[in-house]
């Protein structure tokens, strides 16, 4: 490389990671805008139409988790050939617009089918945000970077998730209509999208730098000139998806880590209004807490990681889920006890299962080549959604109908075990090994 090329990389690649990274970091934020808003509506949507239950309308949900599910795993494999800059937003517009129907139009709650049929549309388009995001970040990030910039961009959905809440509260008490849970976030949504549009670039060879593995001096073992080339569909899913066991076992896991993160957080509006008899205020500020505590929460897991033990993620995965279950005990506990109480256990989990999340996520963007991240991150994040945050709609709803939220606190608690004895079983052998560039 020349002196001038030198110079030029010196200076503009510093700019354009910081630039690319606020634009994934505030883009994913976007999409949390604008998905699980049907959970904030649900106490509404029983009171004026009382034909429905609790499980009836967790299935709503259920859908939108299963589109998400197989759109984040397909997506994925799309996104790992397209450009982020057109993908990611493209995403972010089509979700905007489906919730601005399920807030202008309230004959959609007259048909708990079309209800199913646009929260899934929803689902599937949602699922066009975390592949582009993580096919940024190894193009863009290094190896020995990753693990602190993965779990930084990581806590952008839960200050999406906490801003879903607050505003709405904003939307409804400004037009005193509770269609604006969705709407009124759907505005604020697109106007992100199109942030990003102008913000995003695709690898750095698309802007005329190296790769990153030569910028940064950080080659990978194995590294080649081969990992800076596009795979096939059929490389990436039999090459690289399908044949890789570690893969499949924290794609297990990260189904169990999910049915308890939505366990949790989908159903906190319904179970502090009509169990405990609290305001929509009240629950609206127990879902921030949850989601800002997670913002600290993931950082420090990232850092435990890499700190403690040497870029394992295994190990950490297990330590953060175990101390959550203290916190998910409590909270379960207090079934008759103050909102206090129910906050603070809220904070406690939000602090430390999002870590665990994070971590997942980023092992399956370490187990693959770069140009399979998109792939691998839908691939968990299958799992993630179809079986575990899908069964937090509907199963959810189900148990609390039939058994009583003892029966969910107890099944949750289950599946905290779960997801430690998986992650458990990538322990051997889990050594910081990288193979994707």
């Amino acid at each position: 490389m020349n002196t001038i090329a030198l110079n030029t990389t010196d200076s503009d690649y510093p700019r354009l990671r910081r630039q690319v990274f606020f634009a994934i970091f505030i883009g994913y934020a976007g999409y949390y805008l604008v998905r699980k808003n049907f959970a904030l509506a649900i106490p509404d949507i029983l009171k004026e139409y009382p034909q429905y239950s609790k499980a009836s309308l967790g299935t709503v949900m259920t859908g939108l988790s299963f589109a998400y599910g197989f759109s984040k795993f397909l997506m994925g494999a799309v996104s790992d050939r397209s450009n982020p800059r057109w993908f990611l937003p493209l995403g972010l517009l089509l979700s905007s617009a489906i919730l601005m129907i399920f807030g202008f139009v309230k004959e959609v709650y007259t048909s708990l089918a079309v209800m199913i049929a646009l929260q899934s549309l929803n689902g599937w388009v949602n699922g066009m945000g975390w592949p582009p995001c993580g096919k940024t970040m190894v193009h863009w990030f290094s190896a020995r970077e990753r693990g602190r910039v993965v779990s930084l961009w990581n806590v952008s959905h839960n200050i999406g998730s906490a801003l879903v809440a607050t505003i709405a509260l904003w939307g409804v008490t400004l037009f005193h209509d509770w269609g604006a849970k969705f709407y009124f976030n759907a505005g604020i949504a697109a106007l992100i999208g199109i942030l990003v549009f102008f913000l995003m670039r695709d690898a750095p060879q698309s802007c005329g730098l190296p790769p990153i593995e030569e910028y940064k001096n950080d080659y990978p073992e194995g590294y080649s000139e081969l990992h800076e080339q596009k795979l096939s569909f059929k490389e990436i899913f039999f090459g690289h998806i399908f044949n890789n066991k570690p893969l499949w076992l924290i794609g297990v896991a990260n189904a169990f880590v999910y049915f308890v993160r939505y366990g949790v957080v989908d159903w906190v509006p319904t179970y502090l209004e009509t169990s405990k008899h609290f305001s929509f205020k009240e629950s609206s500020f127990a879902w921030a807490a949850f989601e800002w505590a997670a913002v600290p929460g993931t950082i420090l897991c990232g850092w435990v990681s890499d700190r403690y033990f040497r870029s394992r993620r295994a190990p950490a995965t297990i330590l953060f889920m175990g101390i959550t279950l203290l916190g998910l005990i409590v909270y379960g506990l207090n079934n008759k006890g103050p909102l206090w109480l129910d906050v603070a256990s809220l904070i406690w989990i939000g602090f430390f299962i999002y870590g665990p999340l994070m971590l997942i996520g980023l092992h399956a963007l370490e187990l693959v080549p770069k140009k399979a991240a998109g792939t691998a991150a839908g691939f968990t994040g299958f799992f993630g959604y179809v079986f575990g945050s899908a069964l937090a709609g509907t199963g959810v709803g189900w148990m609390a109908d039939r058994f009583g939220w003892g029966g969910v606190f107890g099944t949750m608690i289950v599946c905290c075990l779960l997801t430690m004895f998986f992650v458990g079983l990538t322990l051997k052998g889990n050594s910081n090994e990288r193979t994707n560039a």
